[in-house]
Formats: structure tokens, C-alpha cells, sequence
């Protein structure tokens, strides 16, 4: 297999997406998949982060979109990829959303601009009950899968993390969202991690995570 390791500037190793065919995968029960896409109807319609309106849609993240945080291209890298929108500011060089080849970058660069003042008004991270996700092996890591579709993402306040389990992304031990909370459980039973609300995130939490 090509070596897929790399280092970015910041100095993480980090690895491409996988062709290879997973060793585990999960798939959409029907109960799961009918309140997922319920819950992905509505994600728009739901208030800004101010209160003041309706919530940005998702959009699907593309080989010209590279992560705010740490610079790769998002689509060519593992993992789970989030994406935010800001009210009234602009991740540096383009417009929102703000956007992540990880979700625990997403956390760290969030909790920086709030602590700016930034007003959010949409925070997306992959939903892993929502899509056919693969876990392989590549290098003597465990990896996921990556779903940059615009229909992959649901809002981080509505899933359930697994949060630093023996499956990595991109930057390493990383947060899993699942829509359905007995599918993050079935995930942790498996690959280990704690379950976690978005509530429950913390720059702590982050800082335990990653390479």
C-alpha cells in the first residue's frame, strides 16, 4: 500500500483518504435512517446560533476546501469533517462555512473565535448513522472513513461522540458524531472512547485529543 503519512507545517502527521475496502462496516437500520433524515430535514430550519434566524445549510466540501486549522484538503484525508458558520465574520481568505478534515480542530478553532466574540450560527459535523461508513487498516492505525456530502453532516448539538476511541481521522484521536445515540453506543462497545453531548466538549476534551 502507498504510504499515506505526511506532515503538515503545524507539524502533525496526517494521512489520505483509502481506497482500500474496510474491515467493519456499519450501515443504516431503518428506524435510524427515518430519524436521521428527519432530523437532516429540519436542519435548516432551525434558529442561528443567535436566535435571530434561520441556520445556514451544510454544503458539501470539495478538493478546493482546505481545513481552517492545520491547511490540508479536506476530501483527501480519513476521518470525520465538520463545518461552521459565523453570523457576522469570515474564516480568513474565504467565505463561510469555516471547515475542518477534523472535528476536534473544529472545537479548538470555535472556542478561540467565541472567546473573540465571533457569533456562531451553525456548527456541522459528520453524522456516522447517516451514511456507510468503512473502518480499515493503513499504516497500523485504525481509520474512518471520510463523508464531506452535504447530507453526511448533522448539527453537533443533535449527535451523540464517541469521543478518542482506537479509530483515528485525519489529526489523529478524534470525536465520531452519530445521530443515533445506540449506534455511538454499538461504535464505543467496539472501538472504546467515551460518549459525550456537545454540551459535554470542553477545551480539555480537545486538548486530549489529536496526535
Amino acid at each position: 500500500m502507498t504510504d499515506h503519512n505526511h506532515h503538515d507545517e503545524c507539524g502533525h502527521s496526517h494521512r489520505e483518504a483509502s481506497d482500500s475496502r474496510g474491515v467493519s462496516r456499519r450501515r443504516i437500520l431503518g428506524a435510524t435512517a427515518t430519524a436521521v433524515a428527519a432530523t437532516g430535514g429540519l436542519a435548516g430550519c432551525l434558529s442561528g446560533g443567535d436566535g435571530s434566524g434561520e441556520a445556514p445549510e451544510p454544503v458539501t466540501l470539495d478538493e478546493s476546501d482546505s481545513c481552517d486549522v492545520c491547511g490540508m484538503v479536506v476530501p483527501n484525508h480519513p476521518g470525520p469533517t465538520s463545518e461552521i458558520f459565523y453570523a457576522d465574520e469570515e474564516p480568513a481568505g474565504h467565505a463561510n462555512p469555516a471547515r475542518f478534515d477534523s472535528t476536534w480542530e473544529a472545537f479548538q478553532f470555535d472556542f478561540a473565535r467565541q472567546d473573540d466574540g465571533w457569533s456562531r450560527e451553525a456548527f456541522y459535523v459528520t453524522d456516522y448513522s447517516a451514511v456507510d461508513y468503512e473502518v480499515f487498516e493503513d499504516g497500523g492505525d485504525t481509520l474512518v472513513s471520510t463523508h464531506p456530502e452535504a447530507d453526511a453532516f448533522a448539527e453537533a448539538e443533535s449527535v451523540t461522540f464517541v469521543v478518542g476511541s482506537e479509530v483515528v481521522g485525519a489529526m489523529g484521536r478524534d470525536l465520531l458524531g452519530f445521530g443515533g445515540e445506540s449506534d455511538a453506543e454499538a461504535f464505543q462497545s467496539e472501538y472504546g472512547g467515551d460518549l459525550a453531548e456537545f454540551g459535554d466538549i470542553d477545551e480539555s476534551t480537545v486538548a486530549s485529543l489529536g496526535m
